[in-house]
């Protein structure tokens, strides 16, 4: 490959924009399945990032209020390695309209 063609590649592989999940997630089957799959993952941090994303894709104000949570204290909770309380992850999941279940 020439210098050109390299550049050129290089250029344009850096026009892409970031993978945003959120836009995605656009009904609830997909967002349930979503929710689901990131429960599966031993480390609580994807399924906060999950929530995170769900709660980017439905508006984080909208959230905010139906949690009762603050937005800075709900950017806090689910932001990497946040120690969240049972009672926090409770409300947003509900203000999220999904249920946690448990199954054998």
């Amino acid at each position: 490959m020439t210098a050109k063609k390299a550049k050129a590649k290089s250029a344009a592989a850096s026009e892409l924009a970031p993978f945003d999940v959120s836009r995605h997630l656009n009904s609830e089957a997909v967002i349930a399945e979503y929710l689901a799959a990131a429960l599966e993952d031993p480390n609580p941090d994807m399924f906060l990032r999950a929530v995170a994303n769900v709660a980017k894709a439905r508006g984080m104000a909208a959230v905010a209020e139906a949690s009762g949570l603050g937005r800075e204290s709900l950017y806090k909770a689910l932001s990497p390695g946040a120690k969240v309380r049972y009672e926090t992850v409770r409300k947003l999941v509900d203000s999220l309209g999904v249920k946690l279940t448990v199954t054998t």
